[in-house]
């Protein structure tokens, strides 16, 4: 019962995001959901070379959008905190 209470108010607070009046900024779940995917990058990409010694190969152009989607959101989101 706990369990589908949490799930329902999880429900409600994902379906807050789209709302047009709300407390939570888009571009901060988004550029910190970009960063997430850049660690993980990272931590793949140190556990590979640990253990089977050896690279792993992905895309710069990927990694670099990720990079980019980062900077942008956090950017955007620091500059609209200054204007305020």
């Amino acid at each position: 019962m706990l369990l589908l209470v949490c799930l329902i108010k999880k429900n409600k607070i994902m379906w807050a995001l789209f709302k047009d009046k709300n407390d939570i900024n888009e571009k901060n779940v988004i550029g910190f959901a970009s960063f997430v995917v850049m660690t993980l990058f990272a931590i793949a990409d140190l556990l590979t070379s640990l253990i089977a010694d050896k690279d792993l190969i992905i895309n710069e152009v990927v990694y670099n959008s990720f990079v980019w989607v980062t900077l942008g959101c956090f950017g955007i989101s620091a500059v609209e905190k200054i204007k305020k």
